[in-house]
Parts: structure tokens; C-alpha cells; sequence
């Protein structure tokens, strides 16, 4: 079941044109969606949320509502946190935008944050360029509701809910199966930018070792260690919430779901190991970048010593007799400035075939 939800989910997300910036719902500025499930079956269209809430009061408890909100406004969270008992910190970090991946739990309501994270396609890998863009995604669930928070351009569940809703019987599941198939969305992102970030580590790797590398690819290696280190921020504190939701029974997630949990927290195992390797092979392609350059200006160095030496030795003759002394051995001698002259080259010759022979020039 798992295996056919998530290729509904990527089927959905062909279908869908631009999702990135949704359309504003007649329910609310913030809401994107107010939807009734009955038994995992869609209810009703959408309606605004005390009606809902009526709705699924009426099913005795075998329904749920699901709400979907885009940076909602404090007085639009509000309300909500008032129909449905909301814990007024879990609120107020769903209206921050930047809080840590974390899971809590408030009486019956789990509040859960995840970091949504997007490959930002570049025609070039270069010092300024953004490789990653993260956002947030928050969801609050509870006995009979789901609440999800989305702060950022992307991460729009509007193809998820669609896959859930051809999977009845997974949603009969109720609020924990859409906190678990968000979950796994979320994941199943993570390891898409992570196979991206794997083409462009391949090229920086080329660059630096290839013939021509310059001395400025030491700051496209940087820049790749920066949004990488923004990558890990978003990935790796997810990790010990979902092995809590795969171990531990924590309403509203039950016995039945926890095996779905563990198997999206090993899918994020594997993600944060790749982030993790790739750290580490940044770190050695830096490490031999440096050494190139160190080893390039030890070259440029034996180099101009060699010539240096070169140049020195008829400098040096050229000086001697270069002095205003009357008495110096070869003035009157007609072949003295000849053989001076040949003395200079040969010894210009003599240095630099040893030179090039011991690899200085």
C-alpha cells in the first residue's frame, strides 16, 4: 500500500501545473483546503471549518477534518486554535517561520514540524549560487483533525491529498495517516535534493582535479559546504521524532502505524548517512584543492629560482667588469669580450639543461 501511495503522489505532482503558488481559497485568505473524510472517503467539498467540525462530530467519530493553511495571520490561527483546543505555544511556532524539526505532544494534540527543503536548479555551480531553499511545514493532530501549516513557496500538499484520497483505506486510518504519509512526502523530498546535490558534488570534483582548475573554485567548494551545511539543519533533526512516532505509542498514532513510521525514519537514515558522507567528501575535496595550489606555487617557486640562478651568473661576470679598475686581467687582450661572452652563455646553457632535467623548468 505504501509503494502504491507514493507513486500516486508523483503521478499527482505531474498532473499538477504550478502549485508553488496556489490560488487563495473562498474559506480564508491562509486556507488552501477544508476538507470532511468519513471512514476514508471524502464527504464533502470544501466548507468552512465549524461546519466541518459539525460534520464530523456526526459521524461519531469515524471521520475527520483536514485543514490546510499557507502562512496563515495570527487572528486566522487563532481561530482555529479555539475550535480545536490548540496549545497556545504550538501555535505560536506554527506562526513563526523558522522553528527546529521537532514532535511534542499537547494533551490529545501531537504537534509536529518538519523543514521542507527544494533543489534550486543553476545552469553553474559558483560562489553565490543557492543549491537548496527550505521551508517550513508544521501539522497539528489531533482526535478527530488534521491541521497542516505551510510556510514557503514550496511543499504544497495538494498532490498528496489527492494520492490519500485514492487510498481510502489508509485514510480510514484516520489523523495518523495523514501525519505519516506527510511524513514520508517530506522524506521522499529530502533523498530527491540529495541525488541532485550528488550530480553537483561530481562536478565540483572534476573541476578541482582537472587540468585548468582555478584558484576560484575554492570558493564554490565553500559555498556548496553552506547550503549543504542547511541541508543537514533541515534533515537531521527530524530523526529522533519519527524513530518516537516508529517506537513509542504516541496518540494519536497507534500500534498499526507504527511499522509505516519505521520505515520512513530508515529512509531518512539513509539520507542523513549520504549528507553526512558528502561533508566529508567536501572536506577532502577542499583539503586536495589546497594541496594543488600549495604544490602549483612550490612549482611557480622552483621556477623563478631556477631562472633567478640563471640570470644571476652573467649579472655577476657583467659586475666584475663592470668595476672602473685600470688593472684587471683580459682588458688588452683582443678576444677578452668573446670569451667572456661565451663563458656566460655556456654557463647559461649548463644551468638550465639541469634544471630542466632535475624538473625545475
Amino acid at each position: 500500500m505504501l509503494r502504491h501511495l507514493r507513486r500516486a503522489v508523483r503521478l499527482t505532482h505531474r498532473r499538477t501545473v504550478d502549485l508553488s503558488h496556489p490560488a487563495r481559497s473562498p474559506l480564508g485568505s491562509a486556507v488552501e483546503n477544508c476538507v470532511v473524510f468519513e471512514q476514508g472517503v471524502r464527504r464533502a467539498r470544501d466548507c468552512p471549518a465549524p461546519e466541518a467540525v459539525r460534520q464530523v462530530r456526526e459521524y461519531g467519530g469515524k471521520g475527520f477534518v483536514w485543514i490546510g493553511l499557507h502562512e496563515p495571520g495570527a487572528d486566522e490561527l487563532a481561530e482555529l486554535a479555539d475550535l480545536f483546543g490548540l496549545h497556545p505555544l504550538a501555535v505560536k511556532d506554527a506562526l513563526s517561520a523558522h522553528p527546529r524539526p521537532k514532535l511534542e505532544r499537547y494533551d490529545d494534540t501531537l504537534f509536529a514540524v518538519f523543514k521542507t527543503v527544494r533543489y534550486v536548479d543553476h545552469e553553474e555551480l559558483t560562489a553565490t549560487s543557492e543549491v537548496v531553499d527550505t521551508g517550513e511545514l508544521m501539522v497539528f493532530t489531533g482526535p478527530d483533525f488534521v491541521i497542516t501549516v505551510r510556510h514557503g513557496r514550496d511543499g504544497s500538499l495538494g498532490p498528496l491529498r489527492e494520492a490519500l484520497e485514492a487510498a481510502p483505506d489508509l485514510l480510514a486510518e484516520g489523523p495518523a495517516a495523514v501525519l505519516h504519509a506527510v511524513a514520508d512526502h517530506v522524506v521522499d523530498e529530502y533523498a530527491l535534493v540529495t541525488d541532485a546535490v550528488q550530480h553537483d558534488i561530481d562536478t565540483v570534483e572534476n573541476a578541482v582535479f582537472s587540468v585548468d582548475a582555478g584558484r576560484s573554485d575554492v570558493g564554490r567548494v565553500y559555498q556548496f559546504k553552506r547550503e549543504l551545511l542547511e541541508l543537514r539543519r533541515a534533515v537531521t533533526p527530524l530523526a529522533r521524532p519519527l524513530h518516537a512516532l516508529a517506537t513509542r505509542p504516541v496518540p494519536p498514532v497507534g500500534p498499526d502505524l507504527q511499522p509505516y513510521f519505521r520505515d520512513v525514519a530508515d529512509h531518512l537514515d539513509r539520507t542523513i548517512e549520504q549528507i553526512t558522507s558528502f561533508d566529508g567528501l567536501l572536506d577532502s575535496i577542499l583539503q586536495a584543492h589546497l594541496a594543488q595550489v600549495t604544490v602549483a606555487q612550490n612549482e611557480d617557486m622552483r621556477k623563478i629560482t631556477a631562472w633567478a640562478a640563471i640570470i644571476a651568473v652573467p649579472t655577476m661576470i657583467c659586475g666584475v667588469y663592470g668595476m672602473n679598475f685600470e688593472h684587471m686581467p683580459g682588458l688588452e687582450w683582443s678576444y677578452g669580450y668573446h670569451l667572456t661572452v661565451a663563458a656566460m652563455a655556456a654557463a647559461c646553457f649548463t644551468l638550465h639543461r639541469s634544471f630542466r632535467r632535475n624538473g625545475w623548468l
